[in-house]
């Protein structure tokens, strides 16, 4: 098991990199019962395979649980004994281009979420919500496929790397990374786009892949922008059975484009979102103001209140968004403090509603936290786009199987 690290965010998972008598045998009985067909995720069926895609699958689930960083330390491992296997085997699987590792991850997590949910409270009041964001996936590699510079909100510099967007799913008790999608930043600068020169770009591997492959697939994925991509996972959940009451994004992503996508499901699905105190206009009180000016106007009119529950001071309206009726709040902690908004569709929520369910949000960055410290999220290090693809879908699956685990030991 992995060494407990401390954390100054409360840890879902410690216990279960500090205690193997209580965390493998679920997870062993977790794996046991999961069934996927190799076919259907475009795994090869070469006659002469000595080993099945299912048992290569699992076992690379089950690397981080026996302190094995990657496949290159396999050999040296408890594991090795019960599949005695060249490194090479694994190599192989992870640079496919053929297999499909989105419907893969969605094939199980499908039956994780109603493995929970058989055997979960019926009578949970908490609305399930799909969050999305982005992190920092740094890389130390020049010549990863598709490598460049990313702008980091956290450290505020320039880094190698990818950025990830994930997009997961909360029941109201767990949370479950669904889907992801890795991108790159073009940058304004022509002579060096994605933050590299000509020689420096040059130097990156490169892979030819059919173009009806699901690797070309993920590669055209890299080029879309954030906001398309999100759609497209959201869509792609709605078809396979996700049923949510919430989206919810930070101010980054809140725009018309992803609230007109919401409000025209028919699953009834609501939007939440922070919105930036920019020049964004809404109709509100027969004008266009700006959210600053309509704050200001809902101060000057004393429509300011306190939250003894909570403890902020906030105001809230109904306006207009680009013909779209939406409710936006206004919160701050003090007095003097600044005014930050928050956007939703559903007009019917008080603040004190609106700022409980939004919380809900905070769970995926602990899944960035747990998954980069414990599970090796990002620091996979080969060169090809389609391994990448692989490593993050196998530590969004790890994670996932620790929340069954979690959940069932509550």
């Amino acid at each position: 098991m992995l060494r407990h690290k401390d954390t100054t965010i409360l840890s879902e998972l410690n216990d279960f990199f500090t205690s193997s008598e209580k965390a493998m045998e679920p997870i062993f009985g977790i794996l046991r019962s999961l069934i996927f067909s190799d076919k259907k995720f475009g795994f090869s069926q070469a006659n002469n395979q000595k080993f099945s895609n299912h048992s290569k699958i699992a076992f690379l689930l089950l690397f981080p649980f026996f302190e094995i960083k990657t496949t290159w330390h396999y050999a040296d491992s408890a594991l090795y004994r019960f599949l005695s296997c060249g490194k090479d085997i694994f190599y192989r699987l992870m640079n496919d281009s053929s297999i499909d590792w989105r419907s893969l991850a969605y094939s199980i997590n499908i039956q994780l979420i109603r493995k929970v949910k058989k055997n979960s409270d019926l009578n949970n009041s908490n609305p399930s919500c799909l969050i999305v964001d982005d992190t920092d996936l740094p890389k130390t590699g020049r010549c990863i496929e598709m490598i460049g510079r990313i702008f980091s909100h956290v450290t505020y510099t320039s880094i190698i790397g990818f950025k990830g967007l994930f997009m997961g799913y909360h029941d109201g008790k767990s949370f479950f990374c669904l889907d992801f999608s890795l991108h790159g930043e073009k940058g304004k600068n022509q002579n060096k786009p994605y933050g590299l020169t000509a020689a420096q770009a040059k130097m990156r591997y490169s892979k030819k892949r059919d173009k009806d492959s699901k690797g070309r697939e993920r590669t055209n994925d890299y080029f879309l922008s954030k906001i398309d991509s999100m759609i497209k996972m959201i869509r792609l959940a709605i078809s396979k059975g996700i049923r949510f009451d919430y989206l919810l994004v930070d101010s980054w992503f809140t725009c018309f484009e992803l609230v007109k996508f919401i409000v025209s499901r028919r699953i009834k699905c609501h939007f939440i979102g922070l919105i930036k105190m920019g020049k964004t206009r809404y109709d509100a009180f027969d004008k266009s103001l700006t959210s600053k000016e309509i704050v200001d106007l809902l101060r000057r009119k004393r429509m300011t209140k306190r939250s003894k529950l909570l403890g902020y001071y906030y105001a809230e309206t109904i306006v207009i968004f680009k013909g779209i009726e939406v409710k936006l709040f206004f919160c701050k902690c003090s007095k003097k403090g600044n005014w930050n908004g928050m956007m939703t569709t559903n007009t019917e929520l008080t603040f004190e509603q609106a700022y409980k369910i939004y919380s809900t949000r905070w769970t995926i960055e602990v899944f960035f936290k747990e998954s980069k410290q414990h599970l090796g999220l990002g620091k996979c290090q080969a060169q090809d786009f389609d391994a990448q693809i692989a490593a993050t879908t196998l530590c969004m699956l790890q994670y996932n199987l620790l929340s069954v685990v979690k959940r069932f030991s509550d």
